[in-house]
């Protein structure tokens, strides 16, 4: 299998369909209470917090860009790090991205978007009600997906913008009710106090890499990447900023009474009751979005992982029209749908923070090995200026907020590897006895 081998798959996905899906998978539910977080926590000052976060973030971007115009196959970080290391490093990737990273954090959000539905209408916390909304939504993306690769770029598109426009409306038209006295710094933050931001933040921040598991679906990826990325990326990163801005402007030192939706209380201080409303179908919207976006990148995996063996085949086949991977996506929504509704899933998210963190690692791991090789090719790919300094960079702020998670998240993620690595090991032992019978 090629670097730049795609099966077959169509490649529909142009920088500005880049850009807007790398802004879905980043902007997503949690920026409607992000502001209270670190506003409680660093008051003026906490944009600090998100200059340093956007520093730790761009670097290990950088590196998605490089190898990402290295290797151009759909699967993202599993491929990029299979490629580099070998098949266990790329299954024990797969398995950490597609369900420690994707069906989980997915469950989440679906449960996120029926809470803020039932807002609005309660009948959403019976749980027959949610579970009939699960179903009808998971379909929905299941169909658009399904149909190609197209119709998902289009709809993700759509959405990105319908669920920034109220953000943008923010940022924009709260400035004049900004009170400077409320952007004061009275004091430097703690490091400490710095160090807990800049973990809540990096969270909300990722997600550019969510949009590269379509590698191959990607128009002339060593140009479409790194300009699709770095334009989504910086697009989110000063929605952020301009949002913590004007709601630590208008909210003060208050800000702590609107810790669960701060963004709703400040439309509702710049154009009255009917502000909160907006921003809780904003939020609807977004987790809409973030599903959407999903639903269109993580499936690659699945089919990524199938092609080489790693899954059953049957999630390798391409639609004959549409020139879709229709069963991994058919499959994964089914994942998806099954832990929402269930529930169970709660017990098992703090696996996906202790999870992305050891992707980027793997993945930088592995651009730097890529870079080593002499292939002519590499020359028209992108490459990180300054030598090995920003993954250097990347690298000790991953170690760095690794060290924050507690002993749980820890040990819950080498029991999730290990039991991987168990799985991993009986289907190559299944496989050598079928070659030998």
């Amino acid at each position: 299998m090629g670097l730049n081998d795609n099966d077959g798959l169509k490649r529909v996905i142009g920088i500005p369909s880049l850009a807007a899906t790398v802004v879905n998978n980043t902007i997503g539910a949690g920026i409607f209470a992000l502001p209270a977080v670190v506003g409680i926590a660093m008051g003026a000052s906490g944009v600090l917090a998100y200059v340093l976060c956007g520093l730790i973030v761009i670097s290990i971007m950088l590196c998605y860009m490089e190898i990402g115009t290295k290797i151009t196959e759909s699967g993202g970080s599993y491929i990029y790090v299979e490629k580099a290391f070998g098949p266990l490093a790329g299954f024990i990737i797969n398995w950490l991205f597609f369900f420690g990273w994707g069906v989980l954090g997915s469950a989440a959000i679906w449960n996120v978007l029926a809470d803020s539905l039932a807002v609005l209408f309660p009948v959403f916390l019976n749980p027959v009600m949610r579970g009939l909304l699960f179903f009808v939504l998971l379909g929905s993306l299941v169909i658009i997906n399904v149909t190609g690769a197209k119709n998902s770029v289009k709809f993700v598109t759509y959405i990105t913008v319908i669920k920034i426009v109220p953000l943008i409306a923010i940022a924009i038209f709260g400035i004049s009710h900004i009170k400077t006295n409320n952007l004061h710094w009275d004091h430097l933050p703690t490091l400490q106090t710095t160090g807990s931001s800049v973990l809540a933040l990096f969270f909300a921040f990722v997600g550019f890499e969510t949009s590269l598991s379509s590698s191959g679906e990607i128009k002339d990826p060593t140009k479409t990447i790194p300009r699709g990325v770095f334009l989504g990326s910086i697009t989110a990163y000063i929605i952020y900023i301009a949002l913590q801005v004007v709601t630590q402007g208008i909210l003060g030192t208050h800000i702590s009474a609107y810790k669960a939706a701060p963004l709703a209380a400040v439309a509702e201080d710049i154009i009255g009751p009917v502000g909160a409303t907006i921003l809780v179908a904003a939020a609807v919207i977004s987790c809409l979005g973030n599903e959407s976006g999903d639903m269109l990148a993580t499936p690659r995996l699945l089919y990524a992982g199938a092609k080489d063996g790693l899954f059953p085949k049957f999630l390798a086949k391409v639609h004959p029209k549409y020139a879709t991977p229709y069963m991994a996506v058919i499959v994964y929504a089914s994942l998806e749908f099954i832990l929402s509704v269930s529930g169970g899933f709660k017990q098992l998210a703090i696996l996906a923070s202790c999870t992305l963190l050891i992707i980027y690692l793997a993945v930088i791991l592995a651009m730097l090995k890529f870079r080593r090789q002499t292939d002519p090719s590499a020359e028209k790919t992108f490459r990180i200026p300054g030598g090995i300094l920003i993954p250097l960079i990347a690298i000790a702020a991953i170690i760095w907020l690794l060290t924050t998670l507690s002993g749980n998240e820890i040990l819950s993620t080498a029991i999730f590897i290990a039991i991987v690595c168990v799985i991993y090991f009986i289907m190559r032992w299944f496989k050598k006895k079928d070659l030998t019978n």
